[in-house]
């Protein structure tokens, strides 16, 4: 499966001939495909084309006499098998200003209702152009309101852009996106569970708490963040319960306990002194209310429970002794 999109750059020499021979020859070849100009002026001291397949698929390419970008959801041309990847990050400002906004353009004219929120569409670029995921991520903000239920689309995605417009995960683009996934099918479930992640981080930020995400562990594991409190750094766990209605059988509460009981077995059985953080926000109203009025244990500690709605509104309870002044970003119930 393919991951995000990222840059491969090349230091060779290139021309317009060799760009012909090396990179439009083999995908004409196998897609179909035609050299163009692009639709935004090319990085300043650069050579820009598009290559267009087919297929739907495109791939970017800029050149100067130091060496040359390719950017693309296609197949990689063998003479670029061996080359080293950039983030939009890593390469340089102009080549990455450049590519964005030739793919926001491509965006505005496909996803149009997508591409309106523009700090979202900003910070999913890498997976909404990638290889695989492309078709998968826009039909699930598109469908499935980016995971709220009950919800429009466009309710769930001002949800979103406002998170996102804080700047407070610039610094962890990729690592974020490409949690959403670039998966060929539309695995709705799994990207509403990446989503919960999201919500975390707009709990934490809420309450002025500094958080790293993903944070790799001597035991293997990565836990979804490490976090600054008065003690300490504490490590933070984050689960989201499918909603009942998608299960076969059973009520909130066991649905709420059975994801739970899952996590304690893999990450938190060697962690056990890590925060979890149990997003809700899949459930409906019907749904969540038994857990509001009842407050369940869920068989583990320190654990909080939360549910956000469209308009930012987040309430929730807490077990154990929680290290986190969440005061400020929940109401509690």
């Amino acid at each position: 499966m393919a991951g995000p999109v990222r840059f491969r750059r090349s230091t060779g020499r290139w021309d317009e001939d060799r760009v012909r021979r090396d990179l439009l020859a083999p995908l004409d070849d196998r897609f179909g495909a035609r050299l163009t100009t692009p639709k935004i002026d090319g990085p300043r001291e650069y050579h820009a084309r598009r290559i267009e397949m087919d297929n739907g698929d495109l791939a970017l390419f800029a050149w100067n006499d130091d060496g040359a970008y390719w950017l693309g959801n296609t197949e990689t041309p063998e003479t670029l098998w061996r080359t080293d990847k950039e983030t939009f990050d890593e390469a340089p400002f102009e080549v990455a200003r450049w590519a964005q906004r030739e793919l926001t353009y491509d965006l505005q004219r496909q996803a149009p209702w997508l591409a309106a929120y523009e700090y979202l569409a900003w910070f999913f670029l890498p997976v909404l152009f990638s290889k695989d995921g492309r078709e998968t991520t826009r039909a699930f903000f598109d469908r499935d309101a980016a995971g709220f239920p009950d919800a429009t689309r466009e309710e769930g995605l001002a949800f979103y852009e406002r998170l996102l417009k804080t700047g407070v995960l610039d610094d962890h683009r990729y690592t974020m996106a490409a949690k959403l996934g670039t998966s060929e099918r539309d695995e709705f479930a799994r990207m509403r569970a990446t989503m919960g992640e999201f919500d975390a981080a707009k709990l934490l930020a809420d309450a002025a708490i500094p958080f790293v995400p993903e944070s790799e562990q001597d035991s293997g594991h990565a836990l979804d963040f490490a976090v600054e409190t008065p003690g300490g750094e504490r490590l933070v766990e984050v689960t989201r319960p499918m909603a009942p209605r998608n299960r076969p059988a059973g009520t909130a509460i066991a649905a709420l306990r059975r994801t739970v009981d899952s996590k304690t077995r893999d990450q938190l059985a060697i962690h056990d002194d890590a925060v979890l953080l149990v997003d809700c926000t899949s459930f409906r109203d019907d749904e969540w209310n038994p857990i509001r009025a009842e407050r369940p244990s869920v068989g583990y500690r320190p654990t909080v429970v939360f549910r956000y709605r469209p308009d930012g509104r987040c309430e929730g309870y807490r077990h154990g002794d929680v290290p986190l002044d969440l005061d400020g970003a929940i109401e509690w119930v």
